[in-house]
């Protein structure tokens, strides 16, 4: 595990879209293409509008597929729907082909919208194993990350690679990547900042003992791949460094 602590987030983003840059001109010389999973809220949003502006012309987005880590049960015209995000900051600015992204249909019951991504990844895979190379990943105060939230099924679904789950504490189901398809990924990369982050991040990273069940993210750990945070100098007041 790397942990790459910054000043401030523009900074932050800077370095975080250098490693986004390298890791996808690597992947497109060495298969053709970029599986690229994103994630959702509102901290990439300035990331994805530097890559998609500032950085457009770094990366050969024509090889680029994108994906989502997770997605809120709503509609994908919905404020809160993390495609619709993607869409107005990233795929509107790269006029991204509609057949290189791969949203979740919120249109179906959570459950079924689980199994149709899971189809439709084994398609673009072409049945071999779901490995992608890069995912991104947020981290909530809670230390949920994607939709694996505490105390939630997510937290020991050991036999699924995408999942439908229920979250008590927000009275919704979400759909999500489960921690072991997560864990397949060539490199993954949590984008943390705040001072709100801080105690989940301590336990996260800082704690010997585990506690999955309370701390989630703490089941990210890439098994031949490379695990990369990209953390403020807020996020970090309570690590021992």
């Amino acid at each position: 595990m790397n942990l790459h602590i910054f000043k401030s987030v523009t900074e932050l983003n800077e370095n975080l879209i250098a490693y986004v840059v390298n890791i996808a001109t690597k992947a497109i010389e060495t298969k053709g293409r970029f599986d690229f999973v994103l994630t959702g809220g509102n901290s990439p949003k300035q990331l994805y509008k530097e890559l998609a502006t500032t950085y457009k012309d770094k990366i050969d987005w024509s090889k680029v597929y994108f994906f989502f880590g997770d997605e809120r049960n709503v509609l994908p015209d919905h404020k809160d729907y993390n495609g619709l995000m993607a869409k107005e900051n990233l795929f509107n600015l790269l006029q991204t082909p509609a057949d290189h992204i791969f949203y979740m249909d919120t249109t179906l019951a959570p459950a079924e919208a689980a199994k149709a991504y899971k189809k439709a990844l084994d398609v673009h895979f072409a049945g071999n194993e779901i490995v992608f190379d890069l995912i991104l990943l947020g981290m909530g105060d809670d230390a949920h990350t994607a939709s694996i939230f505490p105390h939630t099924d997510l937290v020991q679904n050991q036999t699924e690679d995408v999942a439908a789950v229920w979250v008590e504490k927000l009275d919704t189901f979400r759909i999500s990547l489960t921690a072991p398809l997560i864990n397949k990924a060539k490199n993954v990369a949590f984008i943390t900042f705040g001072e709100n982050k801080a105690n989940a991040l301590q336990h996260v990273i800082g704690d010997e003992e585990k506690d999955f069940a309370n701390y989630p993210a703490q089941l990210i750990k890439p098994l031949d791949g490379k695990l990369d945070w990209f953390v403020d100098e807020q996020a970090t007041v309570f690590l021992n460094l």
